[in-house]
């Protein structure tokens, strides 16, 4: 008798039902253990990094209860309905967008949120982030893989719309996450390295158009302080170099919960928000950084896993492109606040305090779970 066949002949253990039952609740409970460490770490270092704000951690897990809920919710729903009203929902988006640009709330010159008075204000470049990558994946796996010329100009296209009218608010940060999300569904798709390289190729040689025709002066001005914080050190370098100052400074094991200077003192600015890693660094030192990376990496290592398993092109696009971008996002956060990259407002994922960007990367990790719990048909 094979080893395979006795298995199969074993009667059913406590194990074995405690497996089925994940399934049944359509949870991943690899990916939820994972979740739940990053987010509640992230509350202490939220504490610490508010000066001690109670009411700011109370609030943020309110949020994080609300992306739960709807983490779960999502991995009720069977992957066929995230196709069928991928495009209704990618629509709903562009007109939102289009809305900002027309009756936005204005804050800290940018237009970025629609505000229902006595309800709730809001960001519809955050519903992009999941809308653009399911559109592409419905769209492609549709038409077949890997793509055709046609089908993938249409698929540029479409990825172009929601990218313009972020950039319009403007946002920068946000749009280059959204173009990411897209371009890692085409990617995955199966493109040849001969076009991979004309793309690349292509996209150097825009940059001087968006230098002179895109960006704006503030950007710019990010863009060049990256390669020399020291030329303006009160003004456009403060961030980077404090931020490298905190991290520096909390060598192995760091100062201590809520002991750094640089945070504690208000000396870094946005420590609460997108160079909340630096409070981190400061306090609990590289093996505090190191715990936190290492987390992120199995969430990223189980999406992948989840992608490569997937039932059709459509789970295994969607889920590969959503587990890339939130790389990309941890990837684009400690590297602006290291100093390798320039500024963009990227928050650090489920650490960062925040609100609508919560709750659709746990929702995002729903439509991962739904992918991994769902059975193949």
């Amino acid at each position: 008798m094979r080893f395979t066949e006795y298995v199969r002949q074993l009667p059913d253990s406590g194990m074995g039902r405690r497996t089925s039952l994940w399934v049944r609740i359509h949870i991943d409970p690899f990916l939820l253990l994972a979740l739940l460490g990053v987010c509640i770490g992230g509350l202490f270092v939220l504490y610490s990094a508010s000066s001690g704000d109670w009411g700011a951690v109370q609030r943020q897990m309110v949020r994080f209860g609300v992306g739960f809920l709807a983490m779960i919710v999502v991995a009720q729903l069977d992957p066929r309905l995230f196709q069928q009203w991928g495009g209704a929902v990618f629509a709903l988006g562009v007109a939102l967008l289009v809305a900002v640009l027309v009756t936005g709330t204005d804050a800290k010159g940018a237009q970025r949120w629609l505000t229902i008075p006595g309800v709730v204000r809001f960001q519809p470049s955050e519903i992009m982030k999941l809308a653009v990558p399911v559109m592409l994946a419905w769209y492609l796996s549709r038409y077949g893989v890997p793509p055709r010329h046609r089908h993938l100009a249409v698929s540029l296209f479409l990825l172009l719309i929601p990218v313009a009218l972020i950039v319009r608010q403007p946002d920068l940060g946000t749009s280059l996450l959204i173009a990411a999300s897209g371009i890692f569904v085409i990617f995955l798709a199966g493109l040849s390295w001969k076009l991979i390289v004309s793309f690349a190729m292509l996209a150097v040689s825009m940059l001087p158009l968006m230098w002179i025709f895109v960006m704006h002066d503030y950007q710019k001005q990010r863009v060049l302080t990256l390669f020399d914080p020291s030329s303006d050190p009160l003004g456009a370098g403060w961030n980077i170099i404090q931020s490298m100052t905190a991290i520096g400074s909390g060598g192995l094991q760091g100062k201590g919960f809520m002991q750094g200077t640089q945070s504690q003192l208000d000396f870094l600015p946005e420590s609460h928000t997108d160079f909340i890693i630096a409070v981190l660094g400061e306090e609990f030192g590289f093996v505090g950084a190191a715990v936190l990376l290492a987390a992120y990496a199995l969430i990223v290592l189980r999406g992948m896993l989840i992608a490569v398993r997937g039932r059709d092109n459509f789970c295994r696009l969607l889920a590969g492109s959503l587990t890339l971008t939130f790389f990309i996002y941890v990837f684009v956060n400690v590297g602006m606040v290291s100093g390798i990259l320039p500024v963009v407002g990227v928050p650090l994922p489920l650490v960062s305090y925040g609100g609508t960007s919560i709750v659709t990367l746990l929702t995002s990790f729903g439509i991962l779970m739904s992918i991994s719990t769902h059975p193949r048909t």
